[in-house]
């Protein structure tokens, strides 16, 4: 597994967290959050849910025998305390007034992965025969997409592209969408807040991810590819390869 965070060309904080790690010899995680809020409320944001997220799933680390509905239930309650943590620091804190982050997240264990998320930051299955979306934004542009009222095509270029629906930490409770992925050895995931899913495009990420070299190697690739683009937002990505193993602590950026 291998995760980068690059602050890109434009922005003066890096507002995105991302983390990886192993809770025990069965379980391994990945996240990425993408903070939204006033001056340095945003990055705040972006850590808290990852260190809450974490901190739950530790409170888990003696389970050996996990199922589906398992792994659905603890994504959910770690994603919420997340919510719970920020809502509250927000609620008491001037300075943090309504900051909040999206979050997307991947539990992985044997030929199975939970992926869990709020927002816009996306997952991604990569394969030979493929790109194929795992997370359904919750954004108005996308909402409106799926009504019918804009093309795809329109909502690329949409004015209001970063209004979001739904985001971590912004009320007291959050609906949470996890999904469970059945996983192939050849499969690659990517985690990715939207700095890389705005400005470089689904075929540029299948040609990079699959080009047969080091996922290192591709992930710093795509940084470079998004701010070659442009670099307006933040660009944070994990890849992960269930032929590859996190290795060592835990890495948060």
């Amino acid at each position: 597994m291998v995760s980068r965070s690059d602050i890109g060309r434009i922005r003066q904080v890096n507002e995105d967290s991302a983390l990886t790690g192993n809770i025990n010899d069965q379980l391994s995680f990945a996240i990425v959050a993408d903070g939204m809020g006033g001056h340095q409320a945003g990055d705040v944001a972006s850590q808290i849910a990852v260190k809450a997220f974490q901190r739950i799933l530790q409170q888990h680390e003696e389970i050996t025998n996990w199922s589906a509905e398992d792994g659905k239930r603890l994504m959910r309650i770690a994603i919420r305390q997340a919510n719970d943590e920020i809502f509250q620091l927000a609620k008491h804190m001037e300075q943090y007034h309504n900051m909040g982050t999206t979050i997307v997240a991947a539990l992985l264990w044997d030929h199975m992965i939970i992926v869990g998320h709020v927002g816009d930051s996306r997952a991604y299955r990569i394969n030979e025969q493929g790109i194929h979306q795992l997370t359904e934004d919750h954004s108005l542009v996308n909402a409106l997409v799926q009504s019918g009222q804009l093309t795809a095509e329109e909502a690329e270029h949409h004015p209001r592209k970063n209004v979001l629906t739904r985001a971590i930490g912004t009320d007291d409770d959050v609906e949470v969408d996890v999904r469970i992925i059945e996983w192939d050895s050849r499969d690659i995931l990517l985690l990715c807040s939207d700095g890389l899913s705005n400005r470089v495009s689904e075929s540029q990420l299948h040609q990079i991810v699959m080009s047969q070299q080091p996922l290192a190697t591709s992930a710093d690739q795509l940084i470079l590819l998004a701010n070659e683009a442009g670099g307006e937002d933040n660009i944070t990505l994990v890849l992960y390869d269930q032929n590859g193993h996190v290795q060592g602590k835990e890495e948060t950026l």
